[in-house]
């Protein structure tokens, strides 16, 4: 079965951290997904898709963090959105 953008996106730049009560906020989990989708050579899905794949895929409490070349990327544009 071929995996679709969002699983890959899922496997590549996250991961499920249980021991951790924090997780990406909404607003973070979709912006790590365009900066996975911008350094992978992805076209972007809608917020709407995204949220709507996210659904079947995540489960509420699973805590999942950043990590890999999108997190770095994400956190960096992030900051320099900042000052």
């Amino acid at each position: 079965m071929a995996h679709s953008q969002f699983d890959q996106f899922l496997s590549e730049a996250t991961y499920s951290d249980r021991e951790s009560d924090a997780t990406l906020d909404r607003d973070s989990f979709y912006g790590m997904y365009t900066s996975w989708c911008y350094l992978s050579g992805n076209a972007p899905k809608s917020e709407h898709a995204f949220w709507a794949a996210m659904k079947q895929r995540v489960s509420p409490g699973q805590c999942l963090r950043m990590k890999g070349p999108a997190a770095a990327d994400f956190i960096l544009s992030s900051y320099q959105a900042v000052v």
